[in-house]
């Protein structure tokens, strides 16, 4: 992902934070079922570097998600990830709590989502970033649209960016 627009590169000098959304973003959507009904995900290794590389760069990074389950906790833990959303109805009302603990205007944060319930947090963000196999409403109202697919490297993509973008 390239920024080649001056506004959007002005946007991108200005994040300090990248809130995403975990399922159909860090992870492709599906969700696997064990014998005993425990569920199982798949995440990106090479998403977990970029989030890692932002981490180290000083940017703040949270997930938003409507799921409740371990996993994505898990997940963030291993990741250095602190401000986790689980079980979230008004994504828009947890994006509000973030930039409330952490003193951030909306236009300091980009906001990464693939489904409906993610355009609150598309259109408040900063930067609103859909994935490449988002919902059509979702690609519609994101400033950008990623190569990739969730759960495919999306978020190393931008990552990546925003590191370049610095």
């Amino acid at each position: 992902m390239e920024i080649r627009d001056p506004l959007m590169r002005r946007r991108f000098q200005r994040l300090r934070a990248l809130v995403l959304d975990v399922d159909g973003v860090l992870t492709d959507g599906g969700m696997y079922y064990g014998p005993s009904g425990e569920v199982m995900k798949k995440f990106n290794a090479r998403d977990g570097m970029g989030i890692s590389m932002l981490i180290e760069a000083g940017l703040r990074v949270a997930f938003i998600t409507g799921e409740s389950t371990e996993i994505s906790l898990r997940r963030a833990e291993k990741l250095g990830v602190e401000d986790v959303y689980l079980g979230v109805e008004d994504k828009g009302a947890a994006l509000e709590d973030f930039l409330g603990k952490h003193g951030l205007a909306a236009e300091d944060v980009a906001y990464v989502g693939d489904d409906l319930n993610d355009l609150p947090c598309l259109r408040k963000a900063g930067v609103g970033i859909a994935v490449a196999d988002a919902a059509a409403a979702v690609r519609k109202a994101a400033h950008l649209v990623t190569e990739r697919r969730g759960g495919e490297g999306a978020v190393r993509e931008i990552a990546e960016a925003i590191l370049a973008g610095r």
